[in-house]
């Protein structure tokens, strides 16, 4: 929270000069809003030593409708963050578009409204970014006279703090901007004597509530309706003063109203069986609330929560609601890592994170951040479990160690004293899944830290969360590392050298599921010839796989009997048949003759190569073939005799090279045509590296890639 003291404003140039001696964000926001009639906004401001956004200043709402985004990291996905890193405006243009582009702020602020993020940055550095917010009748786009408003208004605030960085001038704190507090606690703060009288008079109840809720009026049949006497009631949060409306539903509904800006109502039950009808009218400096006993309330009462039990407060389930949505999305272990480290760690103040689990009795570090000096790190990587050390004795126990600071935790563990650490206290907690630890989370903080009774629970609950998160990724992290070295193990680990023809071959798993696939390659000497064969058995999993390896190993033994092209090709339809297996095969099998320069190929389902001649021409050669494999025992499968002249290039690949989502498989072959006839004279490794860059561009890959090429050498 900053505002620039008067030494900037008196330095400044007049264009992006704020008045001396007044709050730079606060009128910022504030003039951004008022010009664009939003209702609500904070700014953001980049902390000068990490990735993260801390909130400096909100207006229109309570901070704790923001609580789990206080300070958030530049890699989460919510709009702040995005207009930061991209450098452009993020418009939200309504609920179902949050609920698409940002689920986890529309779990936790299911209203209707529209929100646009913006950078506050120069064309050389990033200073923070702005979010304001339109009730829900806002229209679903934004007009160019609002986008103009507010570019103007954050390229503004940006100069400035870079005048103010450039100068080393001081920031200051600033408030949060809100309605004005509450006047004193008589009906008549409301105005004139006898409008006070007036509502006194009326039959229903009548209260007012500031933005955080709190009650600044009642009269007295909202006194006699609620129970609670008026003196009570003012100044109180109005959930608070009364115990039976103490529900998260019913805080919901008030946030509803001030979010939305709507008429928003519901009903609950007074003890012992009376229901009463609640009305709130809001407005941007508050609501009002109107009071009576409910009517028809049969059709009503599924709406209210059951009585009893001790109701949790919203803002504890908010932060609990974005967190496990988060920890939801993580998948190996190093997701949950940086995903604690981005998220869970900001938003309890920590500013380093190590995460430790175990293996052999012993301990292992599977990930840190925000560690300068890794000695430490190092130190504990490997120590047995039965040495005293903070980790652990947590992971043993799955007892919770705090240390507030760092000669705490030297007294108790005397072996740290010779590993020198840049943190001063620390917070080691055990996660158990299934019953059982799976780890320890130390979350490591800069100065010495005192951890409340409150703050230890919430750090213990949180722990719960990482463990079951943590659980999941070890296990996929696990099934990985089998399907990793079971793929290695069935595709080929180098390349036969051949007279007369150049190989170089690359296999790229997909980026979904268990990055194992049934593409597969080959390249088989025989006797004054070879044989090349490329592939793809349906699926992602290790059934494919498996499978892939049993029809790679029937074609190089059906190569090395001396069977023709189409008998291969054949013969290794009926074993898939034979098999029994639901899975089919696409296969392109050639047998090549450098000595004649001929190439005999035949093709089962499979894409058609290319041939890239000597004078750089390329085209899709069009082969006779037949259906895939696993699918018909008749099936005959023709061969397609082709020239290969000195120079002459194939390419064998497997449909996830050209193959994606929204592309036509037409235009992709004639783009990856094209790529040849530019790159094909590049050296053989060097053009495959590019083939398959090329296509692995995009972060999701559904589909293997597998590549092989084949250039005829001239003779010597």
């Amino acid at each position: 929270m900053v505002g620039v003291s008067e030494q900037s404003s008196a330095q400044a140039p007049a264009s992006v000069r704020a008045p001396a001696g007044l709050p730079l964000l606060s009128l910022t926001l504030a003039s951004m809003m008022d010009e664009v009639h939003a209702h609500s906004g904070a700014v953001y401001l980049l902390s000068p030593d990490q990735p993260v956004l801390e909130m400096a200043v909100m207006a229109g709402l309570p901070r704790a409708f923001a609580a789990p985004w206080e300070r958030v990291g530049l890699s989460v996905p919510i709009p702040v963050s995005d207009a930061v890193r991209e450098r452009r405006l993020v418009w939200v243009g309504d609920q179902e578009e949050m609920a698409r582009r940002y689920p986890r702020i529309a779990v936790v602020l299911p209203y209707p409204f529209s929100l646009a993020a913006l950078p506050v940055a120069t064309e050389t550095r990033a200073y923070g970014a702005i979010f304001v917010t339109w009730p829900g009748s806002h229209p679903p786009v934004l007009a160019d006279w609002e986008r103009d408003h507010l570019l103007a208004a954050a390229g503004r605030l940006a100069m400035r703090l870079e005048r103010a960085a450039e100068q080393s001038v001081p920031v200051l704190p600033e408030p949060d901007l809100l309605a004005a507090p509450l006047v004193g606690g008589m009906a008549g703060t409301l105005g004139s004597v006898e409008a006070a009288r007036m509502v006194a008079r009326l039959p229903y109840g009548l209260c007012s509530l500031d933005l955080h809720g709190r009650v600044g009026f009642a009269n007295a049949a909202a006194s006699e309706l609620l129970d609670v006497p008026v003196s009570r009631l003012i100044g109180a949060h109005l959930w608070a003063s009364v115990p039976w409306l103490n529900d998260p539903v019913y805080e919901d509904r008030y946030r509803a109203a001030l979010f939305s800006q709507h008429v928003t109502s519901f009903v609950a039950l007074r003890p012992p069986g009376e229901w009463l009808s609640f009305r709130m009218y809001p407005s941007t400096n508050g609501l009002s609330v109107r009071i009576s006993r409910a009517r028809g309330v049969a059709e009503m009462n599924r709406a209210a929560p059951p009585p009893g039990g001790a109701p949790r407060r919203l803002v504890s389930i908010t932060q609990v609601l974005i967190l496990a949505g988060a920890l939801t999305e993580a998948v190996g272990v190093q997701d949950v890592v940086q995903l604690v480290a981005d998220e869970i760690a900001p938003a309890v103040g920590s500013q380093g994170l190590v995460v430790m689990g175990s293996r052999a009795g012993r301990l292992l570090v599977l990930g840190h951040r925000g560690y300068g000096d890794t000695r430490v790190i190092d130190w504990h990587d490997g120590m047995p479990l039965s040495e005293p050390t903070p980790g652990s004795q947590v992971l043993r126990t799955g007892v919770p160690a705090f240390f507030e600071a760092r000669d705490e935790m030297e007294r108790l563990y005397p072996a740290l004293g010779g590993h020198p650490s840049e943190f001063a206290a620390f917070a080691y907690l055990p996660l158990i899944a299934s019953g059982r630890p799976v780890g320890v989370c130390c979350l490591s903080y800069a100065a010495p830290h005192h951890f409340a009774t409150e703050e230890r629970a919430v750090l213990t609950s949180l722990a719960s969360l990482i463990a079951q998160a943590l659980e999941r990724a070890l296990l996929y992290d696990a099934k990985h590392r089998l399907a990793h070295g079971l793929q290695e193990a069935l595709l080929p680990h180098s390349l036969p050298s051949l007279d007369g023809i150049e190989a170089a071959a690359r296999y790229l798993p997909a980026t979904q599921g268990m990055d194992i696939g049934g593409d597969f390659y080959d390249l088989v000497p025989t006797q004054g010839m070879a044989a090349a064969v490329i592939g793809d058995v349906q699926g992602h999993n290790v059934t494919a796989a498996g499978l892939m390896g049993q029809v790679r190993t029937a074609v190089r033994a059906y190569t090395t009997v001396g069977q023709a092209p189409e008998e291969v090709m054949r013969s290794t339809n009926r074993l898939l048949l034979d098999l029994g297996s639901d899975l089919f095969a696409s296969c392109l099998y050639l047998r090549l003759d450098p000595a004649r320069r001929r190439a005999v190929m035949s093709r089962a389902g499979h894409p058609p190569p290319l041939l890239r001649k000597p004078d750089g021409r390329a085209r899709v050669l069009d082969l006779a073939g037949g259906p895939l494999l696993g699918i018909d025992a008749t099936a005959t499968y023709p061969t397609t005799e082709v020239a290969l002249s000195p120079g002459s290039l194939l390419v064998l690949y497997t449909d996830g090279l050209v193959e994606s989502p929204g592309t036509d498989f037409e235009d992709a072959l004639t783009e990856l045509r094209h790529r040849l006839t530019e790159l094909g004279d590049r050296p053989l490794d060097d053009l495959a590296d590019a083939l398959v860059r090329h296509a692995s561009g995009t972060e999701e890959r559904l589909d293997d890639i597998a590549l092989l090429l084949l250039r005829a050498l001239p003779e010597d």
